[in-house]
């Protein structure tokens, strides 16, 4: 029987909305949580790219709306970011019981990112590692205001990929900002990219994610 690659299927569940996309052969290598920024929900482009190629490299992913947008199709976050994190969580859950035994990642694009880092540095049994897409580091133009609070407290291997042109944080504010956190670490620079990364770069991002976790072995 012929593999359909790149399928996939409506989810939910209690505190869950999203899309499962299960790897090509059975059993997965391992599992990912995937949530999108502040702006998008879970069917944008780049989520969509990214989920389809950790799908194909043998990952079962779960790209899904964070609580803030099964409550409103449009705007942004407001009030406490608790809720998204319990999302995460939930969402953690959720994968480990379809996915049991697998290592587990938390995977986000900006705000989806930052909630998910937080979610690790205050429960670290919850992922084995990070990757962060375009993490925001600061509102644009306003680099006094670090969102880096939590970064001592990461004990989660994090891999970091941004564009040099993103108005959230210069390559060098990440290179130092990144000094803080005492789990390993690296940071992917993508060359002319803004905050929203490009969609045809998912392939790239799964290959050095691979070779991020290679390094803990």
């Amino acid at each position: 029987m012929a593999v359909i690659m790149n399928s996939f299927q409506p989810f939910e569940r209690p505190g869950v909305r999203g899309f499962l996309h299960p790897p090509p052969q059975t059993p997965a290598r391992a599992a990912m949580v995937l949530v999108h920024g502040a702006g998008g929900n879970c069917k944008t482009p780049l989520m969509v790219a990214v989920a389809k190629a950790f799908a194909e490299s043998g990952y079962a992913v779960l790209r899904c709306d964070l609580p803030f947008r099964q409550q409103r199709a449009q705007g942004p976050p407001r009030g406490s970011p608790k809720p998204d994190q319990e999302g995460i969580r939930l969402a953690a859950q959720a994968l480990r019981e379809i996915a049991p035994g697998c290592p587990l990642i938390l995977a986000g694009h900006s705000y989806g990112g930052r909630q998910s880092s937080m979610v690790a540095a205050e429960s670290p049994e919850v992922a084995g590692a990070l990757l962060l897409l375009s993490y925001p580091l600061h509102p644009p133009g306003k680099p006094e205001a670090a969102r880096t609070q939590h970064f001592p407290a990461l004990r989660t291997p994090a891999l970091f990929v941004h564009g040099t042109r993103d108005t959230f944080g210069t390559i060098d504010e990440m290179q130092a900002a990144l000094t803080a956190i005492p789990a390993r670490h690296a940071l992917c620079a993508v060359e002319g990219a803004g905050h929203g990364l490009p969609p045809p770069l998912a392939p790239s991002i799964a290959e050095w994610f691979e070779a991020f976790r290679v390094g803990d072995h």
